[in-house]
């Protein structure tokens, strides 16, 4: 694995030298197609507004009457005054996934699924791609307003002073094997930098110890100022090239390219053109509200755990191949299809659900995910500089032929901001399984922002959902000797399970007891 992930990062990096020599090195940014904020600067009213809900409960007759409130939303605890005799609880939600369930209250970012809107902090996605950079993002994302001057200079330095990884963080990483997954690493890694900082840890020095802005802002520099050279440290874990410890004179997205290919050449600077690329990727997965992986963070946040094990937490739902690993879902299908050639029987398949359609589709987006449209920027830009994939035509030639079936249309499934990612990660020499941690390292910006919003939010609970139970009512213990198998189904007691090969190797040896 090593071999073949520093075989890649190679290749890419001759391309960006080959792409400096011939051509004039621009450094305002990539072209982007113009845009606009929205005409309208009042929000409709959520929900249709404020006012009351009239429920009858034809159980008895009985008649409510539930506030809405001017966000367009229902208390949920106003359900538990319905009630109706049995076990005298109230009625309840069943949501599984959340689907229709706020859990929060929120100013951090804004989407419209329908009309393929994102914002954050009220600014629109394509605005920041094209004229922002991911330093000034975070900081719009943290504290809500874009940075004057004096307060850019000031997060940026503080970022860059606080972005060195400390030596007992690296000897945990060592430690670990060389084909350790890449999230595994980053994980390791976050979990113990918090061993490192007990002064800021609830468990250890108060539940008050957030209390303070300040130490609220040590946490979130160092955070964001460590992530892309714990990426760094955990690539160079598995490729065996030498990890270079940050520059403290470049910018954020640059540095990062930087510790990757420096190879302890402090003269090496990465192409400013693929540096701007990263800055976009790192400004379009920033944020994206109560996604799966950000809702664990506040969640377990809830508990008054230390920030870190809460971005941990995130970090590790972000693992999940349902979260993180689409990108890598989407190459692995693209190479699969291998050829335009053979779109149509991949589509057949689709529709005869013989085959999965990754990179269409969101939770969120019933439209155009805007991400996407950027992306697919970005991908005719990288490869101008890198060479064109071969995988460019199928996925265009996919995206083409499933845009204009109506099988797609009807159940609105459009390219999400995955279906195009990983390829810019490849044209970057990046292997598949390093494409979460890509997704990772600019996120950990919209974990904290959570987190941070969730100290002062004063409605805040530690989360509790209800569950609908569904098991055994009750019945009496025996003791072993007179049960007996009570088993059912095959999944209701133990499988077969075989001995680890390290407890093999062990009872083989004399004396082993």
């Amino acid at each position: 694995m090593s071999q073949q992930v520093a075989a890649s990062r190679i290749a890419a990096l001759r391309k960006q030298l080959e792409a400096n020599d011939l051509s004039p090195v621009e450094t305002e940014g990539l072209d982007r197609q113009d845009t606009k904020a929205q005409v309208e600067r009042e929000r409709p009213a959520p929900g249709g507004g404020s006012g009351t809900l009239s429920v009858v409960d034809n159980r008895t007759g009985k008649k409510y009457e539930i506030k809405i409130s001017d966000q367009g939303t229902i208390a949920g605890t106003e359900l538990k005054k319905i009630t109706a005799g049995g076990d005298g609880v109230g009625l309840r939600t069943y949501d599984p996934g959340y689907v229709n369930t706020a859990a929060c209250k929120s100013k951090i970012s804004f989407i419209d699924g329908d009309k393929g809107i994102l914002r954050y902090r009220g600014y629109p996605i394509e605005q920041l791609a094209e004229k922002s950079n991911f330093s000034e993002v975070a900081f719009l994302i943290m504290y809500g307003h874009l940075p004057s001057a004096e307060e850019l200079a000031s997060w940026d330095e503080a970022l860059m002073r606080h972005s060195a990884i400390p030596k007992a963080v690296e000897d945990a990483v060592a430690a670990l094997p060389h084909d350790a997954h890449f999230m595994g690493t980053v994980l390791t890694a976050i979990n113990a930098l918090s061993t490192c900082h007990p002064e800021q840890n609830p468990a250890l020095a108060g539940q008050d110890v957030y209390k303070t802005k300040e130490m609220q802002d040590k946490q979130i520099v160092r955070l964001i100022g460590k992530i892309p050279a714990i990426a760094a440290l955990a690539y160079h874990r598995a490729s065996g090239r030498v990890y270079t410890p940050p520059n403290q004179r470049l910018g954020y997205a640059e540095n990062f390219l930087y510790m990757l290919d420096a190879n302890l050449q402090s003269s090496y600077r990465p192409n400013p053109k693929l540096a701007r690329t990263i800055d976009i990727l790192f400004i379009l997965h920033a944020e994206h509200e109560m996604n799966c992986s950000t809702a664990a963070a506040r969640h377990l946040a809830s508990s008054g755990v230390d920030v870190y094990t809460a971005i941990s937490g995130a970090i590790g739902a972000l693992y999940g191949p349902l979260h993180g690993g689409a990108n890598e879902a989407v190459l692995g299908m693209l190479q699969r299809i291998g050829h335009t050639d053979k779109i149509p029987a991949f589509i057949e398949g689709v529709k005869n659900r013989k085959e999965k359609l990754f990179g269409f589709g969101h939770r969120v987006y019933k439209s155009y995910d805007p991400r996407a449209t950027i992306m697919k920027t970005v991908v005719d830009d990288v490869f101008e500089i890198t060479g064109k994939d071969p995988l460019l035509d199928v996925a265009v030639e996919l995206e083409r032929i499933a845009r204009s079936d109506d099988f797609f249309i009807k159940r609105k499934l459009y390219p999400n901001v995955d279906f195009y990612s990983g390829l810019v990660y490849r044209a970057l020499g990046f292997p598949p399984q390093f494409f979460t941690v890509m997704f990772a390292i600019p996120r950990v910006t919209g974990y904290l922002a959570h987190w941070r919003e969730s100290l002062t939010d004063p409605d805040v609970k530690i989360a509790r959902p209800q569950q609908d139970y569904r098991g055994v009512w009750l019945r009496d213990y025996d003791s072993v000797p007179a049960r007996k198998t009570t088993a059912t189904k095959d999944d209701e007691t133990l499988s077969s399970v075989s001995p680890s090969n390290a407890y093999k190797r062990r009872v083989s040896g004399v004396n082993w007891q």
